[in-house]
């Protein structure tokens, strides 16, 4: 372990300057989707099924349906940026465009390539929480400013989903395979990780299920705090978020070491 984060450097940002470069000149495509997605799930999800559902009971006090599932999106938000940014665009800049190879003729060693690869996973997802949040703000769902937040939280729980997807990244053998993992991990987190519904509606048996998704913890820590009510919990679940960021980013750096060695 020591022998791995050893040989990560500050040359890993130059893997991330090349990514942020080139989002940079591919901007438009880059910004407008993150930008769009907030409005779309709110009329969706906030105003048309909104209509169909009364308060939530959140905290001990009645809060709109469309309250509710605002930082549950921001959540969602963060998750999909990170993982798909270090699955599927790590991917084809590792198989397809040959990147990593032109990367690994300089001085740049293997972990720092893939640990620039994570930060710009995160930065993605830093990106996409900032938008998603503007938009809330914007419709007066969050509390201001202590919902501002959710920025270094979104970074965070990006460095999290950024490593998990890397993890996958290195051992799929085909862009295909990776239908496997969103289907398998993606979804259910999606569905059952307390975005759209309280987790007390739930079987109590679901609810300790619930409890084993990472993307339970960001939805529960970015509601709490969007909201403007502060706990120890929080803190909690960041920690939590953090140990996984932790030991994905070591398992990751282990098994990319081996694939691109071959």
């Amino acid at each position: 372990m020591k022998r791995i984060l050893k040989n990560i450097s500050w040359r890993s940002l130059r893997v991330w300057q090349r990514n942020y470069d080139v989002y940079l000149a591919t901007w438009k495509v880059n910004f407008i989707p993150p930008l769009l997605e907030p409005f779309l799930y709110l009329l969706a999800f906030g105003v048309g099924l909104g209509q169909l559902v009364n308060d939530v009971t959140y905290n001990s006090t009645q809060i709109s349906y469309l309250k509710f599932i605002g930082p549950g999106l921001i959540a969602v938000a963060i998750m999909n940026h990170g993982f798909f940014e270090t699955t599927y665009a790590s991917f084809v800049r590792m198989y397809y465009q040959k990147t990593f190879d032109a990367i690994l003729s300089t001085p740049l060693t293997i972990e720092d390539v893939v640990f620039g690869e994570l930060l710009w996973g995160a930065t993605k997802s830093l990106f996409a929480g900032a938008i998603m949040l503007i938009v809330m703000i914007f419709f007066n769902l969050v509390s201001f400013p202590f919902s501002l937040w959710v920025l270094p939280v979104s970074f965070i729980a990006g460095m999290t989903f950024s490593s998990m997807g890397m993890c996958f990244t290195a051992i799929v053998r085909n862009i295909e395979m990776f239908n496997f993992p969103v289907f398998l991990f993606i979804t259910p987190m999606f569905l059952f990780s307390g975005v759209f519904f309280p987790l007390s509606t739930l079987p109590l048996w679901a609810q300790y299920v619930a409890w084993f998704l990472p993307l339970t913890f960001l939805v529960s820590a970015i509601r709490a705090i969007a909201l403007g009510i502060f706990s120890f919990n929080i803190l909690l679940q960041l920690l939590v978020l953090i140990f996984i960021a932790f030991i994905c980013t070591l398992l990751c750096l282990m098994m990319m070491k081996k694939r691109l060695l071959k």
